[in-house]
């Protein structure tokens, strides 16, 4: 704008004031600085109750996407000690062994396993403990006796690796149907096995004796014995077969106590029946085949109840209770190579007990005794063994 010239009249000259901003700009300005200010305020004063409310928002989220179906089941606990896995896998109260981690699996199915055979290998050394006080001749005869009996073993052991193998694999894959079915196949293929075995073993139980060494005297002494222990064998082969199904389910602490009773009816009638305690009749070397039958026979009873009624992993139906030859046939080849295996072994054995013979009973007594020492020192090597089976099995299902 214009300025006026002074009173003195003096020249005008034309200044250009200072650019001053727009009021609206002004104003503008000056509320988002005192915006500013206010929020800063409240954000600092309000910062820490979002932060956690923002937290909790999260947390909770979280837990609602993270959070475990109702069926699931609880969450691990405290580590357990070796001990309490050992009190569990004798029992037979740590769960399904090839959900959890590998060693503690190897554990729960191997303990039972390692058990279970030191409880089978029990059978002859008891007999051989009681008869040894019957004399030499009744010592051999028990001897040679088992040493025939082998071949059952041989193929008792032998299939009994077909059907853990095909259980395992049935159970890995949830068909517990076919599991059944398989462990039925095995009972049945057991009685055929029996049967032939039986017969054949009670006739010429006098020839095996001979063939295996014994003079008249050991084969006079053993053949009662030998006839029971022959025309018995179904007790063997089921015992043995129907431990496998179990292993294969992985209900390995089932087969462990079924021998336990096996057992401990063996270790009380054996003296009761050989010696004649009390009311029992002195029956001899006899006897001892009785007590073992026995005992071997109440462990089959007690594994068909829990088949049959008690369930579990593994449990036949009356449907499933009919002869398949096409899941027999497979238990046969899955067992073939593991048989012949094993029938390497229990050849070599047998020819030791026939050259051992003929150095007399004393020997072959001794002899025997040794070996049933010895083989308690495998016994951890055939449990490993069968519990990588197991798991291998269920594994590949």
């Amino acid at each position: 704008m214009r300025m006026r010239s002074g009173a003195g009249g003096g020249s005008s000259r034309r200044q250009e004031p200072r650019a001053r901003p727009p009021t609206a700009i002004v104003v503008a300005w000056t509320n988002a600085r005192r915006v500013r200010s206010v929020f800063i305020v409240a954000f600092r004063d309000s910062a820490p109750r979002i932060a956690a409310s923002f937290t909790a928002t999260m947390t909770e989220s979280g837990e609602h996407h993270n959070r475990p179906p109702a069926d699931a089941p609880p969450a691990a606990g405290p580590r357990e000690t070796w001990w309490q896995v050992f009190v569990h896998a004798v029992r037979g109260t740590g769960g399904d062994p090839t959900t959890g981690p590998l060693r503690r699996a190897v554990i729960l199915l191997a303990i039972p396993m390692v058990l279970e055979m030191v409880m089978e290998s029990l059978f002859a050394v008891v007999d051989i403990y009681f008869v040894s006080k019957l004399g030499d001749e009744a010592m051999a005869a028990v001897a040679l006796t088992e040493s025939g009996i082998t071949i059952i073993y041989t193929l008792a052991v032998g299939l009994s690796i077909g059907v853990t193998a095909l259980v395992a694999r049935r159970i890995g894959e949830g068909n517990r149907d076919g599991a059944a079915r398989a462990a039925a196949q095995a009972v049945f293929l057991g009685v055929l096995l029996a049967i032939v075995f039986g017969v054949t073993g009670v006739i010429f139980a006098g020839d095996i004796l001979s063939l295996m060494g014994a003079d008249e005297t050991v084969v006079a002494t053993g053949l009662p014995y030998t006839r029971i222990m022959f025309g018995g064998n179904i007790v063997i082969l089921l015992l043995f077969l129907l431990n496998a199904a179990f292993r294969g389910a992985g209900d390995a602490a089932i087969a462990m106590r079924v021998l336990w009773i096996a057992n401990g009816l063996n270790i009380v009638l054996d003296p009761l029946l050989i010696f004649g305690v009390g009311p029992f009749p002195e029956l001899g070397v006899q006897g001892a085949a009785i007590a073992t039958t026995i005992g071997r026979g109440t462990a089959v009873l007690v594994q068909l109840y829990t088949l049959f009624r008690l369930g579990g992993t593994l449990r036949i139906r009356r449907p499933q209770l009919r002869i398949q030859p096409a899941i027999m046939a497979r238990l046969v080849r899955l067992s073939a190579t593991g048989t012949l295996q094993t029938f390497i072994g229990t050849a070599s054995w047998i020819g030791l007990i026939r050259v051992t013979a003929e150095f007399g009973a004393e020997a072959l007594a001794g002899y025997v005794i040794a070996i049933r020492v010895i083989l308690f020192a495998i016994l951890p090597a055939w449990g490993l063994s069968n519990a990588a089976a197991t798991m291998v099995g269920q594994g590949l299902g």
